[in-house]
């Protein structure tokens, strides 16, 4: 069945091409360090599969949609907020979710990653904790490649056109596959959430 996803989602990617992206690649690559008032994440996207579907990622904290921007693989985005507690979202064909408890001044880390859906690819977002054994660490030998070899995109003004044209879709999204995601074990989500002591001072 595994083969039989891969073959449809590879045709697909043949029939439809490579999605544009709307975001613009920063004028500077370097990411700013954050005050000890915010919290900044950078979710970062590299994986061959499901390379030609573009993921949006969202602030969905408090039932808000707070729209960070729109990624291809190869590229990354900075988001910085209020410290505390936060949850993200994911979006391409449904809609997954990451849990976050943060700390003013640091910087964290999450990985988008390609899953397989129906007709194309689905994603979810991962946090990359402090050490392993997490699914993904700061110790790996791809987390230095991952913060290096991604390109730091903006938001446009085609992308927020996107993000209004597609709004009441995604807040569908968000409605139906929450429910999914609050039918998770303690364990479940503890393995996707960044901890306070996931960030770093860069």
């Amino acid at each position: 069945m595994r083969f039989i996803h891969a073959l449809l989602l590879l045709a697909t990617l043949l029939l439809g091409g490579c999605a544009s992206n709307p975001m613009q690649v920063a004028a500077s690559q370097t990411i700013a360090a954050p005050t000890d008032k915010t919290a900044q994440v950078v979710f970062m996207r590299s994986s061959f599969v499901g390379s030609a579907i573009n993921a949006s990622v969202y602030d969905v904290t408090n039932d808000e949609l707070v729209f960070i921007g729109i990624m291809a693989n190869g590229t990354k985005l900075s988001y910085q907020t209020a410290p505390g507690k936060r949850r993200f979202m994911v979006v391409s064909e449904a809609a997954d979710f990451m849990e976050a408890d943060l700390a003013g001044g640091l910087t964290y880390y999450s990985m988008v990653t390609p899953r397989m859906g129906a007709w194309k690819a689905r994603f979810s977002l991962w946090p990359i904790k402090k050490s392993a054994p997490a699914e993904f660490h700061q110790g790996m030998a791809d987390f230095k490649s991952w913060r290096e070899g991604t390109q730091l995109v903006g938001m446009t003004p085609a992308a927020q056109q996107w993000f209004q044209a597609n709004r009441a879709d995604i807040e569908a999204k968000r409605k139906e596959y929450l429910v999914v995601w609050q039918r998770k074990s303690p364990s479940e989500l503890q393995e996707r959430t960044l901890g306070r002591n996931d960030g770093r001072r860069d």
